[in-house]
């Protein structure tokens, strides 16, 4: 059985000299003669003596650990921005713990108050899908732990946040149908909870719009981003009055549902879909989206905990500026005969 680590409180028992004596003499600190520094020395090496480095990591007032929340690490666009989170983490000294909201608000309310309690550094979060109350996260301030949002942010302008142009990409997804012939696009869009999907309507809005186009809100549907609520969305179409040509998914895992419930109809040659993440699985299917918005989850997630690392260490941090960075998105076109 492995015997318990050898504690400086040993040391001293041994020596019989104080605890502190034998920290100071450990740190060759000049109240402690060079013969007393020598045998404290030389008795913790016998003893295979190491530093608490949670101890001291705590009496510095830092834990280098950083604390990352995200909805599903089982997504491609998650376990990228991961990579990136850790490849910077490793450079700076700083462990990184994980930890899934399965995008159920509750649970990432927990989560908040779990990291708050492992002391970390501060956080980086992809919010849920659930998410409209963001309390729990305005609760970190009394506790100096800052937090920077990626991807999936609040609908506000005064927190950090790293986030793609999905506005901007939007409008060249639906130009790109548009130039393709269509002129009854849908779109399926995510709940009205995440500030992505009014990002999203927006840029197809505009889209319409400015090419003189009447703008049908009724062609916009919101769904939970699950397969039932997917297949829900898509009976809407099939049943509308202007029913669509062309689709605009708000992910590839939703185009995946929305193709899958199509073939099964018989109907997915009937319609054109664009979608957002450009998952690389998306380039073996039979029938893939002929566009997807690229949304760089690498840069994302370097760039995030970069800004969480300069705020980590900002001798002021309540009063830094806000950092509110945008990721140029591009649309990946994967239809060969464009």
């Amino acid at each position: 059985m492995q015997s318990k680590p050898t504690t400086i409180k040993e040391i001293a028992r041994i020596l019989n000299i104080s605890p502190s004596s034998v920290s100071r003499g450990l740190h060759d600190h000049p109240s402690i003669g060079a013969v007393t520094r020598e045998k404290i020395k030389q008795l913790a090496k016998s003893l295979n003596y190491e530093p608490n480095k949670a101890a001291i990591l705590f009496q510095k007032g830092k834990t280098y650990t950083i604390g990352v929340i995200l909805p599903e690490l089982s997504e491609h666009f998650f376990s990228i921005a991961i990579s990136a989170i850790e490849d910077e983490a490793i450079k700076k000294n700083y462990t990184v713990i994980f930890a899934q909201s399965h995008d159920r608000y509750e649970l990432e309310v927990k989560l908040v108050e779990k990291m708050k309690n492992q002391r970390v550094d501060g956080l980086l979060v992809s919010i849920s899908k659930d998410t409209s109350n963001f309390d729990h996260f305005e609760k970190l301030n009394s506790f100096n732990i800052p937090i920077v949002f990626f991807d999936r942010i609040p609908p506000f302008k005064n927190v950090h946040y790293v986030a793609c142009s999905l506005e901007t990409a939007t409008v060249k997804a639906v130009n790109y149908l548009l130039r393709k012939g269509h002129r009854s696009i849908g779109m399926i869009n995510g709940p009205n909870t995440l500030y992505a999907s009014a990002e999203r309507k927006d840029g197809y809005k505009q889209a319409i719009t400015f090419n003189r186009l009447k703008f049908d809100p009724s062609l916009i549907v919101n769904c939970d981003l699950t397969e039932q609520g997917t297949i829900d969305a898509v009976e809407k179409f099939l049943n509308h009055k202007r029913k669509p040509t062309a689709i605009v998914a708000f992910n590839d895992y939703v185009a995946l549902f929305l193709i899958k419930y199509l073939k099964k109809l018989n109907v997915v040659h009937n319609f054109d879909i664009v979608s957002y993440a450009n998952l690389p699985i998306i380039s073996y299917l039979d029938h893939s989206p002929i566009a997807s918005v690229e949304q760089y989850p690498y840069l994302q997630g370097q760039k995030a905990i970069n800004i969480l690392l300069d705020l980590i260490h900002s001798p002021n941090v309540k009063h830094q500026a806000y950092y509110n960075t945008i990721v140029d998105a591009d649309l990946i076109i994967n239809d060969v005969s464009a």
